[in-house]
């Protein structure tokens, strides 16, 4: 599930056109983070998913769904 998300969230940051860097500023979280969550390496909490979501402007269930 961790790659799942990780992955979902690369994806919906890239099809967006956004750097890591550029989400984590709009999330209000650190770019490692971000980068970390993308490569599984980090399990990322609800209340990040949540700012992660409103970043990109998605639903937090988009993170979960199989691509």
């Amino acid at each position: 599930m961790r790659e799942r998300v990780g992955l979902n969230l690369q994806n919906l940051r890239r099809a967006r056109g956004l750097s890591q860097e550029a989400l984590a500023l709009m999330a209000e979280i650190d770019r490692t983070y971000v980068g970390k969550i993308e490569n599984g390496k980090y399990s990322v909490s609800v209340d990040v998913l949540e700012q992660l979501s409103k970043a990109l402007d998605i639903d937090t269930i988009e993170f979960f769904r199989p691509r």
